[in-house]
Formats: C-alpha cells, structure tokens, sequence
C-alpha cells in the first residue's frame, strides 16, 4: 500500500460511468473513495464523513458543481478542502458561466473531460501536497537534473547517442 491509502476523495459527478472511471483511477493508486451523483448528495457524504479531497464536475442536475462549490465556502470546516474541477463544460453555454466563476474565485485547478487517470492521480496528488512516486513516470525536471548530471560525466560516443536520440524527438 501506499502512504496515502487513508485519504479520502468525495467523486461528485452525475454519470456513473464517470463516477465508477474516476474512482478506478483513484483506488488504483491507493486512494479511499466515496461518491454522490449531486451536490445535494455530496454535502450529505460531508455531514458523514471526513473528505480530504473532492473531485468536482460542474454541469449536474438537482445541485450544479458551481452551487455545490458555494455552499462548500460557507461552512468553515469544509472550505479548506481541495477541489478539483473535471468538466466536460467548461467551454460550452452549460458551464461556461460556472468554469469561469470557479476558476477567478474557486480552486483553480480543473481538467477538462476525458481525462487520462495518471493526469487525473497527478492533480490529485498535488492538491494533497502528496509528492509522485519514483518509478516511471517522473516530473520533467527531475529527468533533466538526472540527464544533467550524466552528460557531465559521458564519453563523446555516449554525448553523440544522446543528442541523436532527442533530434529524433
């Protein structure tokens, strides 16, 4: 298991398929996950539960992301919670006003549908302040000091490969 497998993310977003893909994302990095189709269901699982992060789409019947997101900033024990906004709206007349309204005052952070689930995990990973794993799929910064500190111990045969390989790119 990993560091973080006691964090609990709240998946708002009214389609189930949605719903059950992002929570595959999550649990497969080790999160814990509770869902809700509305934000009328998402403030009841808050009543009930202690969130450490919530996904958010914005476009959903009975109670909207953007009206979820409001009532969240007016209890004190739930406006710190990290929101993530994932919408397929944010530039058609659906969400555009909500997009635009979250992203000047709201979490800044969203991603538009459909998400790839290592982006979605990253995101999530980086609201929590959770650093990346080591393993394959390392930050491009990281790469470049690694890359950075090999050239200056190569050979000109090793330097040659290297800089024919990135030409490639």
């Amino acid at each position: 298991m990993t560091d973080h497998d006691s964090r609990l993310i709240l998946v708002v977003d009214d389609e189930e398929d949605v719903r059950r893909y992002l929570t595959l994302a999550l649990e497969d990095a080790g999160f814990n996950v509770v869902t809700a189709s509305d934000g009328f269901q998402a403030m009841e699982v808050l009543q009930n539960s202690q969130v450490d992060l919530i996904s958010l789409d914005l476009v959903m019947p009975k109670r909207s992301g953007a009206a979820f997101y409001r009532d969240l900033q007016r209890v004190p024990e739930f406006k710190s919670i990290p929101v993530l906004i994932v919408t397929g709206h944010a530039r058609d007349d659906d969400g555009k006003a909500d997009f635009e309204e979250l992203t000047m005052s709201g979490p800044g952070i969203y991603l538009e549908k459909p998400v790839r689930p290592d982006n979605y995990v990253a995101n999530v990973r980086k609201l929590l302040g959770i650093e990346e794993e080591s393993g394959g799929d390392e930050q491009p910064e990281n790469l470049r000091q690694q890359l950075e500190e090999h050239l200056k111990t190569a050979d000109s045969e090793a330097l040659q490969r290297a800089l024919d390989a990135l030409k490639r790119q």
